[in-house]
């Protein structure tokens, strides 16, 4: 059941978005087209069929586009500010490199001030970006999935024996 759920995000076309958007002229709702793209998806599964239902148990669309969100931008920054970000701090080294004994005035308030080589300027921005890629590495992406109000009512109505913050 896991690998047939696994393809329909590995295997999402055109064809797939287009039927979604066709839902969605039925249904004037973005996530309930999803959700019955997705049933109609499991229903050749009879094991995933079986619990189709449970697709949207007890959630309100922020529940989902929150956790689609932190999904798109966690693989943004993994897959290209970090890339990025480190190439930009390798070409900036290079130029430290580069321009180590090229003279350089620095200024302060329009005025000369200290003197300087682009080399040492441009260490300083790689440590400077260096530091802002470590923020950026650590910023951690939170979600909720706990219903219309944030305090699990419709979970405990169907199931109340079920420790849902602990879940």
């Amino acid at each position: 059941a896991n690998a047939f759920l696994d393809q329909i995000v590995a295997t999402f076309s055109p064809e797939d978005a287009a039927r979604i958007k066709t839902i969605e002229r039925t249904t004037n709702h973005d996530v309930k087209a999803v959700e019955y793209f997705l049933k109609e998806k499991v229903a050749a599964v009879p094991a995933l069929h079986a619990v189709s239902e449970f697709i949207h148990f007890a959630c309100t669309s922020e529940d989902i586009n929150n956790l689609s969100h932190a999904l798109m931008l966690e693989t943004a920054r993994r897959e290209v500010l970090l890339p990025c970000w480190n190439q930009i701090i390798t070409a900036v080294k290079k130029l430290a490199a580069e321009y180590r004994d090229i003279p350089l005035l620095c200024r302060t308030h329009g005025q000369p001030a200290t003197p300087s080589t682009m080399g040492k300027e441009m260490a300083n921005v790689a440590y400077r970006f260096e530091r802002q890629l470590r923020q950026l590495e650590r910023i951690e992406l939170l979600g909720k999935i706990n219903g219309a109000v944030g305090n699990y009512n419709a979970h405990l109505a169907a199931y109340p024996e079920v420790d849902w913050h602990q879940l």
